[in-house]
């Protein structure tokens, strides 16, 4: 059998290309991990906003609460200025 000259240059080339390898999967691993974390903090983020609108709506006056006692208002004004204010 006859010894390949270039065998110790392959294995070089292929240690090589293991190392880069592994550092690039390495760096994908990493930005996987930070994207994980960034949508779980969105995720919570939006929990929270979804809690906030929530309670906003049951807080705030429906409608035609606020159109009744506008209407009611005026015509306490009407009355009020028929009657001779």
């Amino acid at each position: 059998m006859t010894a390949d000259p270039e065998h110790p240059v392959v294995s070089g080339e292929l240690a090589e290309l293991r190392r880069r390898l592994d550092v690039n999967y390495a760096h994908v691993a990493g930005d996987l991990a930070l994207l994980t974390h960034r949508t779980e903090e969105t995720a919570k983020e939006l929990d929270e906003l979804s809690t906030r609108i929530n309670t906003l709506e049951h807080a705030r006056w429906p409608l035609p609460a606020v159109a009744a006692l506008t209407a009611v208002g005026a015509l306490v004004v009407a009355i009020w200025q028929t009657v001779g204010h």
